[in-house]
């Protein structure tokens, strides 16, 4: 009880200094809070330091991720604080290669029930970033291991981190991780960071993933979904081609519903011209899935505008009712 009123009584402290952290009266008790035996609390002052920007307290942030950064748990159940410190690190510019390699290798296995599992995959993805930021020479062996780690949670991060390093040899290693297969949260990063280190050269290995039939690469469904979802994001004119040619080849009710949101989310015009041409001359159950994927661009006056004409020239009540909802 004594210890749950302690932690009460340093969050209370925080509380008092978050409308002005960067005070003398914010930084002492900032510090005073790192200094503490809370996870709790010392990851809610790490996440205020990031937020302000306050350099000075890099020191005491570094002080306190060696404390918890231990082989016991307990002190840091979840792995949150030393997530929050790595965070605040990483957007304070920090260039610690060390305590950086230290969190991208740390697992901490923590009870539940039926077993055990690990809570520090957000911490590995955060230090992979920082790498990444402070151009560590052996990065990319780092990522390698990380999109090959046994939580999705750190393969997502993985993913993130190649494509913001930036360099084409990141490809191999994300169109392995493709072709192996995964979770489709998982595909679907390391298919939206081929497309952002190179869309052209990788544009045939996802057009190869929406036609897939249950290869080594995964189900087509799935797959074929997280990869139309994935040329949306490019609003490139080749993707539109891709998506438009696939989507008039499948039969299956839902992947014809993403078909046509990956082009919405194209917000090309070519996209958007044929979108308002399945509204007011397609199949009904077309024009009405269209309609929907439009609802993306509904804040656009101009468009939606030319989206009711579209509807008022089909003339079908369905779709006057959609679009009333819709807008």
């Amino acid at each position: 009880m004594a210890k749950s009123r302690k932690l009460e009584e340093t969050i209370a402290l925080l509380t008092k200094i978050r409308a002005d952290p960067t005070s003398e009266a914010g930084i002492k008790t900032l510090t005073q809070v790192l200094n503490s035996q809370y996870s709790i609390a010392v990851s809610q002052a790490a996440k205020l330091i990031g937020e302000s920007d306050l350099h000075s307290l890099i020191p005491e942030l570094v002080a306190a991720f060696d404390r918890f950064i231990t082989e016991d748990a307990d002190p840091d159940p979840g792995c949150l604080a030393k997530m929050r410190i790595a965070e605040a690190l990483y957007r304070l510019d920090h260039s610690n290669e060390a305590l950086f390699l230290q969190g991208v290798r740390h697992r901490q296995m923590e009870p539940v029930r039926g077993g055990r599992e690990d809570t520090a995959a957000a911490l590995r993805g955060v230090c992979a970033l920082g790498l990444v930021r402070i151009n560590y020479f052996h990065v990319l062996n780092e990522l390698a291991d990380l999109l090959a780690d046994p939580e999705p949670e750190a393969r997502i991060a993985a993913a993130r981190a190649i494509a913001y390093h930036g360099s084409e040899q990141g490809l191999p290693l994300l169109r392995l991780r493709v072709l192996i297969g995964d979770q489709p949260s998982v595909i679907s990063e390391c298919l939206v960071a081929l497309l952002e280190l190179d869309a052209e050269r990788s544009l045939p290995l996802i057009t190869q993933c929406l036609y897939a039939k249950k290869t080594p690469i995964g189900e087509d469904a799935e797959l074929a979904e997280v990869a139309a979802l994935a040329l949306g994001e490019t609003r490139s004119p080749q993707a539109f081609e891709v998506l438009r040619t696939w989507w008039k080849q499948i039969k299956a009710p839902e992947l014809r519903q993403t078909g046509l949101m990956a082009i919405a989310m194209l917000r090309h015009d070519d996209a958007i011209d044929f979108l308002l041409s399945l509204i007011a001359d397609g199949r009904l159950e077309d024009s009405k899935t269209a309609l929907s994927a439009l609802g993306i661009c509904r804040s656009d006056a101009a468009l939606w505008q030319r989206v009711s004409e579209a509807v008022n020239l089909r003339d079908e009540a369905v779709l006057r009712q959609m679009l009333r909802s819709l807008s």
